[in-house]
């Protein structure tokens, strides 16, 4: 790695693409081997970053929540293979939509579905059943109450048949409450946080002006167009809702953390082992098929990658024009944060930023810091 170019890169970022902070830090063998943050985190543009600076992590939940998941896979509590409905009785009787209507559906959810983003559902937070329970139980709803209402719209296609980014990760987390008969937010605290060290990392809320050490969130418009705006999680629907897809507020540290675990085989830099090594290879084990690995290549840009448990996997490095070895792992946030692991080298980077709807940071960004991390 070289760290000049490394520092050099993370600093354009600010001039180049008006992008007020960025943080980077890279671990190997649980060892910081580099960091480096610039940039102010204020919407005056006055106040420097700091390195205990929260961030809303949006889909960086989904690594913490596939952790989760796994753990429950490696006790043999849970299956891939499992249809969603033993856990959850609301998803028994399952619509989809073909182009003669609506129909039954001839293909059973299974948790392999959700976990892959082959599920049917859609992200849209305005369905009928989301609304219905917001009216009836207002900010007290539940995870389990919202995720049981997904049902009530008929899935966009067969499972297991296309690619659809989606509300299914908020649909894991309630299995794992089922489960683990414990909330989800309790669950990850017992089992992922205090084994690995974090401490500051915990659910947003539908607004969050009083979460103490937040980066004010931005809005992008246009490169060197970007406005502060209000500190809002909308896919934290209400204030007992905990999104498995969306939802977690927390830090750079505290992410590395999690990264040096899985790129160490399931060992946290504490000594603590949240997974066993052959676990944490299953999530580089490529999920879709054809069909879907076209939709995300084509719907998300992400090139030379397919997708696993929950996580993106670097599958061929000459369809990328990559010098990164395949293998690495990872996903990243609709505020622009990232994470990606590699277990052959046992390196990990976390990169933070607070800026929404930010494209360029998918397609451009995030691809040159794992070629400047991982590459030759």
């Amino acid at each position: 790695m070289d760290k000049e170019k490394l520092t050099n890169y993370l600093e354009s970022l600010i001039p180049d693409l008006g992008i007020p902070s960025v943080d980077c830090v890279v671990y190997k063998n649980h060892e910081e081997i580099y960091r480096h943050m610039c940039g102010t985190v204020d919407a005056d543009r006055t106040v420097p970053v700091s390195p205990t600076q929260k961030y809303i992590m949006f889909s960086m939940t989904k690594v913490m929540t596939m952790t989760a998941f796994m753990q429950l896979v490696e006790q043999g509590k849970i299956s891939l293979e499992d249809e969603v409905s033993k856990f959850l009785p609301a998803y028994k009787n399952l619509k989809v939509e073909t182009e003669s209507g609506v129909t039954d559906l001839k293909t059973p959810l299974k948790m392999k579905h959700l976990v892959s983003m082959q599920s049917g559902l859609d992200y849209d937070l305005n369905r009928p059943g989301i609304v219905r329970v917001l009216k009836e139980k207002g900010m007290k709803a539940t995870t389990r109450e919202i995720v049981d209402s997904f049902p009530e719209t008929p899935l966009k296609f067969e499972p297991g048949t296309r690619f659809l980014y989606s509300l299914s990760h908020d649909v894991v987390a309630a299995v794992i409450e089922v489960v683990s008969g414990m909330n989800f937010g309790e669950y990850l605290k017992k089992n992922v946080w205090e084994p690995l060290g974090i401490k500051n990392t915990f659910f947003a809320k539908p607004f969050n002006d009083d979460v103490e050490g937040l980066a004010r969130q931005n809005m992008f418009y246009d490169i060197k167009d970007i406005r502060p705006m209000e500190q809002s999680c909308n896919y934290q629907l209400t204030e007992c809702y905990e999104s498995g897809g969306a939802g977690l507020i927390s830090c750079t540290e505290d992410y590395a953390r999690l990264a040096d675990a899985l790129a160490c085989g399931g060992v946290g830099m504490t000594g603590a082992r949240i997974l066993k090594p052959e676990t944490v290879e299953i999530f580089k084990n490529n999920l879709l098929g054809p069909a879907s690995r076209e939709d995300l290549r084509v719907n998300m840009g992400r090139i030379g990658y397919g997708y696993g448990v929950g996580m993106q996997i670097f599958m061929d490095p000459e369809e990328a024009h990559s010098t990164a070895p395949a293998g690495i792992f990872g996903w990243d946030g609709a505020a622009g944060s990232a994470i990606q692991m590699d277990t052959a080298s046992a390196t990990s980077f976390v990169f933070t930023m607070h800026v929404r709807n930010m494209g360029i940071v998918y397609f451009d960004v995030h691809p040159k810091l794992r070629d400047i991390i991982f590459g030759k």
